[in-house]
């Protein structure tokens, strides 16, 4: 079975009414990768063979504690254990805990821990949602979901391969839903050091650290009444991930240095490059904080899986640069079609973008079939390799000699041997191009 295009930790997504299924799972201890489902009735956890969830971890009683559910919230019970039941590093009774609360047994760590279930939806019938097009099947399930996702707040967690488009469905579900004249605030998560970020999705007071001259809103702020994007989540500290799981949860934010919270009224959509779940397996991500973001989980499939949408793209790509495409098909896209697109949409885009600069006059795709490159392919990306066997000044200008040959070649084809053309597109002044394309033996027209 092919892996599913989104799962859902709730029954709160329209359309589809299903009961939220959890289970208490041994994480670490002894009793590793044990589980028991959570539903009706209390799950009792200790030693003792009739237990529901039984361990054989020495430090754990009998019958040590009990996990339930009490007005749609789960509720653990200590039931007089000799060594005690702790949760966050506090030892507990009786208490109400979230999804993906981890509690300590012994030495087992049980977690509370919501049951992916799949979507199941039949595959949209538009190609096309916000910004991002596709023809696939892979793509129209995702649209599917999308478009079920933006008719109401549900957080949504998006995952994918670098240029996969995550963002696009960020900005689709805010343009597509009711926060469409709110605000859209995107923050990269991964590219601010701890010390920024914190203040650039909270904000700060005048005073609150060195350099903090005035009062500046974060994200969460400006974003109030719409929505807010956050990109590679999987790179933040656990400091900053326990402070936004506050904000999620409580839906109010505190300025750094400030006293005083603000309430929030804001979608969040995050993203991720990384499989947040091996994180938090590997306990580099909190897991009250993922079931919190996943509460859909959406994942975008790579362009290497969906190659029957690269003549949609290219079109798309085309017209909006001004081109209309015409027929998308013979050499050109079968180069395309070869290609493995490690950098997926964002890599095709660029492809696009180089075609067209080194083909002004172009009418239409098939005027830039020869231009098109997209790796190693051929005998000048053959020319590239580098020798490892000569000096480094000499097998770094056999790599120079090489690239400016092939972009020389390829700049005269597509500018008609035109040098003032080529001199325009390039951005290379026009005395210092004729110097290189006669060394390299390449012709030129009398301008």
């Amino acid at each position: 079975m092919s892996p599913p295009p989104a799962t859902v930790h709730t029954e709160s997504l329209p359309g589809l009414a299903r009961k939220l299924q959890c289970q208490v799972v041994v994480v670490d201890g002894p009793d590793r990768g044990r589980g028991v489902p959570l539903e009706d009735r209390p799950v009792v956890v200790g030693t003792d063979p009739a237990c529901d969830l039984v361990l054989t971890d020495d430090r754990a009683s009998r019958r040590h504690l009990t996990v339930f559910i009490e007005d749609g919230r789960f509720v653990v019970e200590d039931l007089g254990s000799t060594n005690g039941t702790r949760y966050e590093g506090s030892a507990l009774t009786r208490a109400r805990v979230p999804a993906g609360a981890t509690l300590k047994v012994g030495r087992t760590f049980l977690r509370v821990q919501p049951v992916p279930q799949r979507v199941e939806l039949a595959p949209s019938r538009a190609r096309r949602f916000g910004d991002m097009v596709g023809e696939s099947l892979a793509m129209r399930e995702v649209f599917a979901v999308l478009e079920l996702a933006a008719q109401s707040d549900v957080t949504v967690l998006v995952e994918g391969e670098t240029g996969t488009g995550k963002e696009l469905v960020a900005r689709a579900l805010h343009d597509g839903g009711a926060r469409r004249r709110g605000p859209f605030v995107a923050i990269d998560c991964g590219a601010l050091p701890e010390s920024l970020l914190e203040s650039e999705l909270f904000g700060h007071v005048k005073g609150a650290f060195t350099g903090a001259s005035s009062q500046r809103a974060g994200a969460f702020a400006r974003a109030h009444g719409g929505t807010i994007f956050l990109d590679e989540l999987g790179s933040i500290s656990s400091a900053v991930q326990a402070r936004l799981l506050r904000v999620i949860e409580e839906r109010r934010v505190r300025p750094v240095g400030s006293d005083t919270d603000r309430p929030l009224d804001v979608r969040v959509v995050a993203a991720s490059r990384h499989d947040l779940s091996s994180q938090v397996a590997a306990g580099s991500f909190r897991p009250d904080l993922y079931y919190r973001l996943s509460v859909l989980r959406v994942t975008l499939p790579a362009l290497r899986a969906r190659r029957e949408d690269l003549a949609p793209l290219v079109a798309e790509l085309l017209r909006r640069r001004g081109i209309e495409p015409g027929d998308v098909e013979g050499p050109g896209l079968d180069l395309l079609l070869g290609h493995d697109w490690p950098g997926n949409v964002r890599e095709l885009r660029n492809v696009i973008d180089r075609a067209v600069a080194l083909a002004p006059r172009a009418t239409g795709f098939a005027d830039l079939a020869h231009g098109l490159s997209v790796g190693a392919h051929g005998d000048d990306g053959a020319s590239l390799a580098v020798r490892t066997d000569l000096p480094w000044a000499e097998a770094r200008q056999q790599v120079i000699d090489a690239f400016e040959r092939t972009y020389l070649r390829a700049l005269m084809e597509r500018c008609e041997q035109n040098l003032s053309a080529a001199s325009r597109v390039s951005g290379v002044d026009r005395k210092h191009l004729r110097a290189l394309v006669r060394r390299h033996g390449l012709r030129e027209s009398d301008d």
